[in-house]
């Protein structure tokens, strides 16, 4: 998808494909030489790596100025505090603030509930959130009756990766919910033998919300829009460097 979308806009992508045994160290030498490379303006390291390796490492080893994904600790430092920027926001995140932006809702003064708080989703949409002056709050495995909270939302955005696990009585009329998750679930009716389903049930969900995002077609497109914005604006930045 990456890749397709990078060739509709005109983004030169090239995968570097490494073998599961690759060394540590093996990896850090080929981050190093994509960061010295003037004609590279955004490197992104798939997600997850092998065991054997350091992901925390690897991905500090990216150069702030290429970290297209957002999540170098200095980009993610920059978004946690008040009057600072990051270079790159996370392309997930991104892609919720403009979904809601482009459908029209308005986030200042609201209260919005993010359900997960990973590392990729959760923790920095919240602070996106933050940023817009909405009232955030934070579901997540260790919360209480989450179902009361998330009811309180005018604003949700479900990270949880857990199938349809949102109902039509956890939302609020009206309120604009978008479905981060994806998930497999078994569909004997699929020549697969599966199907696609997000944190929400939809079909419950759909009845009660005012904006609702499908699984698939909904978040995942804008991330890869997001990532090629990303990539673009690196490459503006390194233009006039």
């Amino acid at each position: 998808m990456k890749r397709k979308a990078c060739a509709e806009v005109g983004i030169r992508s090239f995968d570097v494909d490494l073998p599961e045994d690759i060394s540590e160290a093996a990896l850090v030498a080929e981050v190093d030489r994509l960061n010295a490379d003037h004609s590279v303006h955004g490197i992104l390291v798939q997600l997850p790596l092998p065991k054997h390796i350091n992901e925390e490492k690897i991905l500090n080893q990216i150069s702030i100025d290429k970290d297209v994904d957002g999540f170098h600790p200095l980009n993610i430092g920059r978004l946690a505090m008040k009057g600072r920027d990051p270079l790159f926001v996370p392309c997930t995140p991104k892609g919720c603030m403009e979904l809601l932006s482009r459908s029209g809702v308005t986030v200042k003064g609201k209260r919005a509930v993010v359900v997960g708080r990973s590392n990729i989703v959760g923790l920095p949409v919240s602070l996106l959130l933050l940023k817009a002056d909405a009232t955030v709050t934070i579901v997540h495995s260790r919360t209480p009756n989450p179902e009361s909270i998330v009811r309180e939302a005018d604003i949700v955005i479900a990270a949880a990766g857990q199938a349809m696990m949102i109902k039509g009585d956890w939302i609020k009329p009206g309120a604009a919910v978008i479905d981060v998750g994806t998930n497999s679930i078994d569909d004997p009716s699929r020549k697969s033998g599966y199907r696609l389903v997000g944190d929400v049930d939809f079909a419950e969900v759909s009845k009660v919300a005012g904006h609702l995002t499908p699984v698939p077609g909904g978040v995942g497109p804008m991330t890869v829009a997001m990532l090629l914005k990303n990539t673009v604006d690196g490459a503006k930045r390194g233009i006039v460097q």
